[in-house]
Formats: structure tokens, sequence, C-alpha cells
């Protein structure tokens, strides 16, 4: 506290008396956190203030023990889109390039001052958000908890490790079934998408890779539909967020942890590949791109099911994945952003990327090999799917520049094109 009153003089205070006189009280601590002070912050704000979530984390804990936020205070969600970094650099990027910013929803859950909107939209326009979906908190948190577990970590870690597994033994080397797998969705499929839309990486496919993504999307869809399916119930229910207390609480008295991914066969590879890279020979590999895709299709299809607006799900299953996340696993990897990423989002990722690993082997990749025949109806539904045309809409709403990320050891910042 001392250190940073002199660094930053009488704007700093200390946090328990901030509370008690703002007007708004942006709280951005860990999801555990909020879970084990939320009554002490409720009980010290003062009537017709504002409390800002960024998730609505909050709001699931509450819902699954029976409570409720307290009357007297506005509740608003501006949820950025993104990792903090990538929220502060599309920012900065925003004071010379016009559009730069990172989208974010947001959401009025209680209105006591009858300010509470005006609140949540000035935030977005503070953090730089060129556009703003309108969504529910709790729409929010049940798609966003469920979709890290989905297609953001859980499914996509679980893709890769199974992608490289198979074609390593289908006989490509380490190096070409990780640029097969990780490279190809991180450098290929996931920018095609992000431009252009999901539909567009099957459509510019020459007829015999085209066969090839309808073998691999129809065997993929409905394994992957039923874990997703499970964890939005499990999400819903209140029992995953029960999952990531009971776990923070494990590794807060020594009884737990949640180790790293980092260590295995295909990272260290990926270290490798990535050292070598030369963006230009990264493949299209339409079997991995009709893996992926099944699974970001599935995750949509929970989430419409689920009464979700399609602006939910498509930040929940498309653009947070392709425009934020997959840069970054592109520069520094997929089990680095599993490894450092949020508490929740990590412990999810590794509770449910086994599920989607067994799945995917057990039952997609073994009805390839025994040649069942594709499912041309499930085919046509994702052809004709209404999602397309709401995902190319949100193409055009893409920030004007491209997420960059830092070097690690340098002040070198790299811009993923």
């Amino acid at each position: 506290m001392s250190e940073a009153k002199e660094q930053f003089g009488d704007n700093v205070g200390e946090m328990w008396d901030v509370i008690a006189k703002s007007d708004m009280v942006i709280l951005l601590i860990s999801d555990a956190a909020q879970s084990q002070v939320y009554q002490k912050i409720f009980d010290t704000m003062k009537p017709g203030s504002t409390l800002g979530l960024s998730h609505g984390f909050l709001l699931g804990y509450l819902d699954s023990i029976g409570e409720s936020f307290p009357d007297h205070l506005d509740v608003v969600l501006m949820a950025p889109k993104g990792m903090g970094p990538s929220v502060r650099r599309l920012y900065e990027q925003g004071k010379k390039t016009n559009g730069a910013g990172i989208n974010s929803s947001f959401a009025v859950h209680q209105d006591k001052s009858g300010k509470a909107l005006e609140r949540a939209l000035g935030w977005g326009i503070a953090v730089g958000a060129p556009f703003m979906f309108e969504t529910t908190l709790r729409d929010e948190y049940k798609s966003d908890i469920y979709g890290e577990r989905g297609i953001l970590l859980g499914a996509v870690h679980a893709i890769v490790e199974t992608l490289y597994r198979r074609y390593k033994g289908q006989g490509m080397s380490p190096e070409d079934a990780f640029i097969n797998s990780a490279e190809c969705i991180t450098g290929r499929v996931t920018k095609e998408i992000s431009t252009r839309g999901i539909k567009a990486v099957y459509t510019d496919m020459s007829a015999e890779d085209k066969k090839i993504f309808e073998t691999a999307y129809s065997a993929s869809y409905s394994p992957s539909k039923e874990i997703l399916q499970e964890c939005y119930d499990e999400v819903k229910c209140g029992n995953e967020i029960r999952s990531v207390i009971m776990q923070n609480e494990r590794v807060m008295s020594g009884k737990g942890q949640v180790g790293k991914i980092d260590g295995t066969e295909t990272w260290l590879v990926g270290e490798k590949v990535r050292a070598n890279r030369d963006e230009s020979k990264i493949p299209l590999n339409p079997f991995t791109a009709g893996v992926y895709i099944a699974t970001m299709m599935a995750q949509i299809d929970v989430l419409l099911e689920g009464g979700h607006s399609y602006s939910e799900v498509i930040n929940e299953s498309v653009i947070e994945a392709v425009d934020s996340l997959a840069p970054y696993m592109h520069y520094r990897g997929v089990a680095f952003m599993v490894d450092n990423c949020s508490f929740t989002a990590k412990w999810g990722s590794r509770k449910w990327a086994p599920r989607f690993d067994y799945l995917l082997d057990q039952l997609a990749y073994t009805a390839v090999d025994s040649g069942k025949p594709v499912n041309e109806e499930l085919l046509s539904q994702f052809k004709d799917h209404k999602v397309h045309g709401a995902v190319e809409e949100c193409c055009k709403l893409r920030p004007s520049v491209d997420i960059s990320v830092s070097a690690p050891t340098t002040t070198k910042e790299i811009v993923i094109q």
C-alpha cells in the first residue's frame, strides 16, 4: 500500500474504504476470490452504486447457493471477448487506428439508479470496444464457462492431441503431425473463419478435400455434441461452478493442484515447430478442419438449443476462439494458453479435455476407419445452417487490426496477421 502511494499518490486508497465511497465498483478479482468476499463487498457498497462485472461467474455462484445480488445495487456486465493483454493492446492501437479495440458483451442485470445501461455502455467505450453485443448476466456465465471447456480451450486441446497421435500413427513425422493438427487449426482454419466465416473453410476446398472434410465432420459432430451437452447441463445446474470452488479450496489447502500440460511429446514438438515455422507452408488439412469445425458447430447448436441469442453464441463459440485465443495459441502454443489462463478456465480445460480425447478417439476416428457412411442429413444441416450468415456479418465487425502478442523476453511486438 505504501509503495503504491509513493507511485500514484492520492489516487490510491485502502480497498474497503474506496469501495464504500465509490459510485461504481468494478470487480475484477478471480472467480474463486469473488465467492469468498462477495458478502463484504455487498455490505460495503453504498445504496444506488453500481457493481461492474467482466464475467458472470459470481451470479452463477449465487444461483448455486440460492442467493442473489442486494436490491440496492445496480449490477452490470461488460465482458471483453479476450484476454487482458488483448484488451490493452487493441486499446492502444485504437489511438491511431479507427475501429481498433476488442469487441465486448454487455448486460444490465439490475437497474436501481436508472443509469445502469449508460454506465455499462460507458465502461465499454472506456476500454475501446468498437462493438458491443447485448446479453444477460446469466446467459454470459453459462456460455462463457461452457465455452472455455469446449472449443475455446478444452476441446481444441483434445483435438490437437488426438490428431497428433493419429497422424503419427499414419506415418507422419512428429513435426508434420503437429503442423497438420495444431498449426493447421491456429494458423489456417481459425484465420479463415475470422475473416470469411465458418462455411468458407469448406467451400474453398477442392472436391477431393471436401470429401475428406465431410467424412471427418460427419464422424466427429455427434460425439462432440454429446460431451458439449453434458458440459452445458453441468454449468447450467451449478455443478461445474461448485467444482471450480471445490478445486480451488483443495489447491489452497494443499490437497490438490492443477498441473501443466506442456511436458508431453505433442507440446515439446510444437516448440521446435514454432521455432522454425514457415507460415506459407502451413497446410489446410481437410480432416483436421472437419474435426475442429464439427466441434465448433456442435457447441453452437447446444447454445442455440439452450435459448442463447446469436450474438452470445457467436461470441463464445467463434469470435473468442478465432480472434482472441487462437493468435496466442499460434504464437506460444495451445499448451501455453491452457497453462496460463484463469483458474476457472484452466481447471475446466484440464477436466473436460480428456472426455473429448476419449470420445473422438473411440467413436469418431473408429467410425472413419471402419468406413461408416457419411451422414448426408448432418452435412446438409451444416451447409444450410443459419449461423453462417450471422458469422459472416460478425466478420465485418471484427477489429480493424489483428490482435498482437509480445515476445516473452523482449519488448518487440509481434503482429499476428
